[in-house]
């Protein structure tokens, strides 16, 4: 007690005067209410609460806020720093008195400790709701409130005023004490927790009582919101194991697209946009003097301590950092709430458009999905860079004015430098942009030229034209090369000037300033102007980008208007109205992890609308037998023609229609006009009722499809299952294709696979119907696909017999029964039995010997996807070979999750160049060392200003100082350039060498790679890793390199300048490396989810627009929307999720740098005797320089890694083997026109097509002589088709040989073998471009050579109609030819080539009679001098052969002439012949 009350003079302790006239006492009596408050709250705390804590912290469904929870937290914040101010008041206060006065500070102290306490314990009551306890509290404020302003009474009483600070503390002190008395006592008024009766029960937020909801930002309390702190559970989990959907849940009902589609909804129709404008108000600053027997501080003395400021420095970093990244997180939540909501605007909108829009061509499938992956994403971007349109302007402004105040006029010299240099980077974003288009144009058609490559591999090789189409992928690479070098320039110049400009502008105004000024130029002057001009150059340069966003968000929003306006279907067809989403479904929505469909509540109850009439049904009792019936239509496709007319139909209840007709003559029309799709122009169409007696129960049965004025029985004979011409899927299961939202009934899904002949090509599929199908049902072929499409409709259940409608240009010409046919249209009725009989005998021919050839398929699939399994292995984990035997192990997944991808990295680096990745390096450390010379070379500069006396010598050391300045920063400029340039061109040398080797090892690959590994995994490896590659990586390492070398070099200027905070580093070190360590994993595995959950929300948009007509005829446009719904909600939690990881980030990296800060400046106070104050500015500035840039290094480094990914990709496919192209015959010593004679020597052959696998041919032998035709046959699995890839070596010939006219073709050069034969492939193969390219790509033939050809096979007349005949070009695949017409041309292509030898692989099994009989004609006659190989489809088109060889599991059977082989009846050959007939 001594000292509490000091001892300088006698009366410290006299309270003659009353006790309340004594300071001191005063001081004390404060010190009762914390102490009550810590008496009280600390033994509930750690005894009452401790374990209920860990409980809260996993069972969050208890959390609750209090009215007014923000409101205080806030003023407890305030109220901690104001006592933080107190405290350091009264210390500077106690160092002026003689003795110590502990009453000056200690009351503060324990008032810190105390508000501490208070938010630490309502923290504890509000999350266990419970508010009883809150009474202390209570007390406690109204006790503070009492002692303070007791406090300042006798302040006033004294003669106090508010020039002192202590004043002015006690008086908001006052303030914020009475503010928080007042929430509590609101607390008490809302919740009646003491002096009422009756307790008021409140629930916590719905969200919370769900366990789903995992995303807390907007539940948890203040603190926790700005440091993100309840994202630690999930960034440190991620280090134990993988984030997926499950670990992130649901998204809270507030950001869930349904939910704001209902509010963009309602003010769209409304025509009002609301907006919200944050706005961030900050508080003012204090006064100061003295009275009585203490010393009073006035505020210009407290602000003058140094170590004041170092605290209020740190406090300000501390407090715009929280800002900065809370407006971050608000702006991102707000475009991604307008985003989902606009999605769902669309999606609704796609399911209203009028056919008509479709088939016309306003309202095409690509313009959907730039208003879904690009439009949306436009305006979500302008959302999070709006709030920048009114904060960089008054950044700007402020930033001009304190230079001005710190200048003078010279400042608007430099400003005047960044400002007109703007514009100039306003130009190069432009350009930027024009070659990130142009890149783009030139990167499409390489991947088309590649992707043609990869379909065509077989043909290319089999042609030896592979090298032939690698030259013009690698053409169109060097122009994609071409504008990729425009690309990197700009991007070069963009960083160099971010990084010259300031440099530029700060040398004009120190210039300027020292020749204007008689003041030399000082440290505070020169370091501050260096980081206004810093802070000020960013928003300059981002606000050009901000304007340009701003643009494309007008235009995105023109796009949407446009097509929200268009034409929607019509209401008087088969529906109207729209099928919105109701309010209740907000809360009632299921999240990512429910099933689509909602099988125990039936969609209509979900829905609005769907209790009003949709359909006009008009109940008569001639209706009663009909399904449907058309009177007097007449219908149109919108576009003012009418396409159906005079249109009078009955379709029966219970029995199967059919319409047929000739192509063109409205079949598929009058479906589309029954099911509402077409524009009707006059008619009428009934709708059937069912008896409301057989209402069937089961809700899941498609309730949207119900009529919702008639009940439908079970069988839901009002239903509509539609499969159209055209087939459709969905990228789901086959199974889930099959059922279609209905209920799976196991013996109804038999029949209907079994009826549609599915389970042969269902044991095809790797997992059954499992297995899902690729997007447009890339996976499968056109039959499988079909037939999936009926089996889908025949699975609706619903009873079918026979009816037939004969229709011709849009008119029907006959309708009744088989029999009415077979009475009264004797010509129709022939054509029908006639096209009838024909199918049955493909079909019988189909299906003969299938059942012995399911097996061997399945062995073979199985061979190959084990294989493609093992490859994939081999890609994930090429980098962790020596980690085999501890695969299995968690802890070493999770250690090699963490790890760095050094060996991708380095291949990567190695690839630009060894010399380029040295001048990297050099030129890096080399700008970065000037970087701190200059400021270095300005603190010399400030610091001898202060040492100078004479004005001689000043002037000279100015001019000295000027100079030496000028040149490092002139230096510093151009090695800016350098860098910024030699990172790109690092980068483009290494995205070329790793393209080129990439394509060149799969142009060489053997043909059984391209059967085991997906196209699409091949094709993706040279579209999107290729484009991390060109454009990402790049980018992200100069980032990466700039950050780190800027954080390392201000580092090292910090440890130079004092030493002392060299052993304060080590900690700053061990939390950097923990945050970026758990940082990178859970970044690495949100930004794949973010990317994996984007796909299927793009490809259902997609889905939805292509199959729109059948599922408006299914009615299931309920079941689709709310799919959408849940994709859009998967692929937003994703993104919040990854933004909150950001924000966790940049918080924790912020205030770690604001601790740096801190410690930099504390430790410059330390060693202010040694140091001059030029040296101290250095030291701060560059302190400052770690706390923007340190969070950039995780991220790049985070960024890094994943893009290495694709590096990792790319390199896994350089080590696959390469085909042996060379020979062991000198190539000079080939004849020129070998094969001459055609001659074919087989012997003791055996083939595989992998060493792993059984050899497929086994010891044939055989013998063709020149000329002679040979027919091979034999059911599939026998080794036909191998034996014809056996003569170009494209399978391994592990013993034996083949001779062909005396030489043995695998010691032949591969290129030089595979040139001179000739093949026609079963599936013609035609390519993009002109027709005399895909005859004669090695452009060697005459164009009489070509015709000549033409007219062989047929085409010449065909070609010479066509504009620019040879010229004329060709489409992607050939797909402005017929499957026959691009047979011929394969045709024409093998006669090209003049080859002695042709083999035939099934060339006539995807082609029609007629066009089979002209290949068999042109085959004996043009090639009649040549040695042909056929191998048969048709038994029937060899028996005209020489020679027939019968094969069975690799062995020849039977080899004779045909009439030998047939005159054996109970031969394998003969039995071929008879089932063929």
């Amino acid at each position: 007690m001594m000292y509490f009350c000091g001892n300088d003079t006698a009366d410290a302790y006299n309270v003659d005067k009353g006790v309340l006239n004594n300071g001191c006492f005063v001081d004390a009596l404060n010190l009762v209410p914390h102490v009550f408050l810590l008496f009280i709250t600390l033994p509930i705390l750690f005894i009452g609460w401790g374990s209920q804590s860990s409980k809260v912290q996993i069972h969050h469904n208890t959390w609750l806020h209090f009215p007014g929870h923000s409101f205080r937290w806030i003023l407890t914040f305030i109220l901690l720093f104001v006592l933080v101010c107190e405290i350091a008041e009264g210390m500077v206060s106690n160092r002026k008195m003689d003795t110590h006065h502990l009453h000056l500070f200690m009351p503060a102290i324990m008032g810190f400790i105390a508000g501490i306490t208070s938010i630490v314990y309502y923290h504890n009551i509000e999350t266990s709701n419970f508010p009883k306890l809150l009474l202390a509290l209570f007390i406690y404020w109204v006790l503070a409130f009492i002692t303070k302003t007791i406090k300042l009474v006798k302040y006033c009483h004294h003669g106090v005023s508010i020039s002192e600070l202590r004043f002015c503390i006690t008086l908001m002190l006052v303030f914020l004490y009475g503010s928080l008395m007042a929430i509590e006592i609101n607390v008490i008024i809302f919740r009646k927790y003491v002096f009422f009766a009756n307790p008021k029960k409140v629930k916590p937020p719905e969200d919370l009582q769900d366990l789903g909801v995992r995303f807390l930002q907007p539940f948890v309390n203040l603190l926790s919101k700005a440091t993100y702190w309840w994202m630690n559970t999930l960034i440190i989990s991620a280090h134990k194991r993988p984030i997926d959907l499950k670990t992130i849940g649901k998204l809270p009902i507030a950001t869930r697209a349904l939910t704001n589609y209902m509010r963009l909804k309602e003010a769209y129709e409304e025509q009002k946009g609301n907006g919200t404008n944050i706005t961030i108000e900050s508080t003012n600053q204090m006064e100061k003097e003295k009275l009585m027997d203490v010393y009073f501080v006035s505020s210009k003395e407290f602000l003058e301590n140094v170590h004041v400021l170092a605290v209020l420095l740190f406090l300000a970093l501390i407090l715009q950092r929280t800002f900065l990244q809370a407006s971050y997180y608000v702006a991102i939540e707000t475009g991604i709430n307008l985003r989902g909501a606009l999605l769902a605007m669309i999606y609704n909108k796609i399911l209203r458009l009028s056919a008509s829009n479709m088939s016309t061509g306003e309202v095409t499938l690509g313009q959907i999905n730039n208003l879904v992956a690009i439009e949306t994403n436009q305006l979500m971007w302008f959302v999070f860079l709006c709030p920048n349109l009114w904060a960089m302007p008054v950044q700007i402004i402020m930033g001009v004015i304190l230079l001005y105040y710190m200048l003078g006029k010279s400042a608007l010299i430099g400003a005047s430098v960044i400002a007109l240099l703007a514009p100039l980077q306003y130009f190069i974003a432009t350009k930027f942009t024009d070659a990130q288009k142009s890149t783009l144009d030139y990167s499409t058609e390489r991947l088309k030229n590649t992707n043609e490559i990869l379909k065509g591999i077989k043909l290319l090789k089999l042609y030896a034209w592979e090298h032939i189409f690698c030259n013009n992928v690698e053409k169109t690479r060097m122009q994609e090369l071409t504008s990729l070098k425009s690309f990197a320039l700009y991007t070069s110049l963009s960083i160099f000037m971010n990084a010259a400009i300031p440099i530029a502008a700060v040398l004009a105004t120190f210039l300027v300033y020292t020749q204007n000024n008689e003041m030399e130029l000082s440290s505070a002057v020169a370091f501050t102007s260096l980081s206004l001009f810093n802070i000020l150059v960013t928003p300059l340069f981002l606000l050009s980008t901000v304007i340009r966003f701003t643009v494309k968000a007008l235009v995105s929003q023109q796009k949407l208007k446009e097509f929200l306006t268009s034409d929607e279907i019509s209401d008087d067809g088969f529906r109207g109205g729209e099928t919105s989403l109701n309010v209740e479904t907000c809360k009632k929505h299921s999240g990512v992890h429910t099933k689509a469909f909602n099988r125990k509540q039936p969609l209509k109850d979900q829905l609005e609308g769907f209790e009003q009439p949709l359909r006009r049904f008009i109940r008569s009792r001639e209706t009663e037998d009909v399904t449907v019936k058309v009177t007097d239509g007449s219908f149109s496709w919108g576009n003012g023609m009418v396409t159906l007319c005079n249109i009078s139909i009955r379709v029966p209840k219970g029995q199967l229609t059919m319409i047929v007709g000739q192509v063109g003559c409205g079949k598929s029309s009058l479906l589309l006009a029954t099911l509402g799709e077409m524009l009707k122009v006059c008619g009428k169409i009934y709708w059937s009722k069912e008896p409301a007696n057989e209402m069937s129960q089961d809700t899941t049965l498609s309730a949207h499809e119900i009529d919702p004025v008639f009940e439908v029985t079970g069988r839901n004979r009002n239903s509509v299952a539609y499969s159209a011409q055209k087939s459709w899927l969905l990228n789901t299961t086959v199974e889930e294709n099959i059922t279609f939202g209905s209920p799976f009934i196991k013996q109804r899904y038999k029949a209907v696979i079994d009826a549609c002949s599915l389970q042969p090509d269902i044991d095809l599929l790797p997992f059954g119907d499992q297995t899902e199908i690729g997007e447009r049902g890339i996976n499968l072929s056109g039959g499988q696909k079909q037939r999936i499409c009926v089996a889908r409709a025949l699975y609706q259940n619903t009873s079918t017999v026979f009816l037939i409608i004969a229709m011709k240009d849009g008119s029907i010409i006959r309708e009744g029964t088989l029999k009415d046919f077979q009475n009264h249209d004797v010509e129709l009725y022939e054509q029908w039995k006639t096209l009838m009989n024909r199918q049955d005998q493909e079909f019988e021919k189909e299906t003969e010997g299938e059942s012995q050839t399911i097996q061997e398929r399945k062995t073979l699939r199985r061979a190959m996807y084990s294989r493609e399994a093992k490859a994939q292995m081999e890609d994930e984990d090429e980098e962790e070979d020596e980690e085999d035997d501890d695969e299995d192990n968690m802890s070493t997944v999770m250690r090699l999750r963490t790890k760095m991808p050094w060996r991708a990295f380095w291949r990567y680096l190695t690839s630009g160049g060894f010399f380029l990745l040295f001048l990297l390096i050099f030129s890096k450390l080399l700008k970065h060392s000037f970087m701190v010379a200059i400021d270095y070379w300005l603190a010399e500069w400030t610091s001898s200003n202060k040492m100078k006396k004479n004005d001689t010598v000043i002037n000279k050391d100015q001019n000295y100082y000027k100079i030496w300045y000028s040149i490092l920063c002139s230096i510093g400029v151009i090695l800016c350039l350098i860098t910024s340039l030699t990172v790109e061109w690092m980068g483009l040398t290494a995205a070329k060498n790793l393209h080129r080797n990439l394509l060149n090892k799969i142009i060489l690959a053997p043909v059984r790679f391209f059967d085991s590994t997906p196209l699409g995994q091949i094709l993706n490896r040279f579209s999107a890793d290729t484009n991390i590659i060109d454009q990402h990586i790049p980018p992200t390492l100069e980032s990466l390199t700039r950050s780190t070398f800027l954080c390392l070099s201000a580092i090292g200027v910090i440890v130079y300048v004092t030493p002392i905070f060299l052993p304060a580093l080590l900690p700053f070190v061990v939390t950097f490396y923990f945050v970026q360590k758990y940082f990178r994993v859970a970044s690495k595995d949100l930004q794949e989810l973010d990317d994996s959950t984007q796909l299927p929300l793009l490809c259902h948009f997609s889905e939805t627009t292509e199959g729109l007509t059948t599922i408006r005829a299914f009615r299931h446009e309920a079941r689709f929307k709310q799919r959408m719904l849940e994709l859009t909600d998967a692929n937003n939690i994703a993104y919040l999720f990854l933004s909150a990881a950001n924000r966790w980030l940049e918080v924790r990296t912020d205030y770690l740098g604001a601790f740096i800060v801190l410690t930099a400046a504390l430790a410059s106070i330390s060693y202010s005797n040694n140091i001059t104050s030029g040296f101290v500015g250095f030291g701060l500035t560059h302190a400052l320089t770690v706390c923007n840039y340190l969070n950039w290094v995780v991220r790049n480094l985070a960024d890094l890694e994943v893009q290495m990914g694709a590096v990792k990709k790319v390199n896994s496919f350089l080590s696959i083997e390469s085909e042996n192209y060379e020979g062991t015959i000198d190539p000079s010593l080939i004849p020129e026109d070998w094969p001459q004679q055609g001659e074919i020597k087989i012997q003791d052959l055996c083939v595989r097509y992998d060493p792993t696998l059984k050899p497929v041919l086994k010891h044939v032998k055989a013998y063709f002589t020149p000329g002679q035709k040979v027919g091979i046959c034999g059911r599939t699995g026998s080794g036909k088709s191998s034996l014809s890839l056996a003569f170009f070596r494209m399978v391994d010939i592990f013993e034996g040989k083949i001779v062909i006219d005396g030489i043995d073709i695998c010691k032949l050069p591969l290129h030089t073998l595979r040139s001179r034969l000739s093949i026609i492939l079963q599936d013609p193969v035609l390519f993009s471009g002109s027709i005399r390219f895909n005859l004669d790509p090695e452009c060697e033939c005459t164009d009489d050579r070509l015709w000549e050809a033409l007219e062989i096979a047929q085409l010449k007349n065909m070609v010479k109609a066509l504009p620019g005949g040879l010229n004329a070009m060709v489409t992607e695949g050939g797909e402005n030819f017929s499957v026959g017409q691009r047979q011929l041309f394969s045709l024409a292509r093998a006669f090209v080539r003049k080859s002695s030898i042709l083999i035939m692989d099934e060339a006539t099994a995807s082609i029609d009679m007629a066009t089979e009989s002209i290949l068999q004609k042109v085959v004996m006659t043009a090639f009649a001098n040549c040695t042909v190989v056929t191998i048969a489809h048709r038994v029937h088109t060899i028996l005209t052969a020489d020679m027939v060889i019968v094969m069975k599991r690799g062995n020849i059977l039977e080899y004779d002439k045909p009439e030998n082989l047939l005159a054996h009846e109970g031969g394998i050959f003969a039995s071929f012949v008879k089932a063929d007939m």
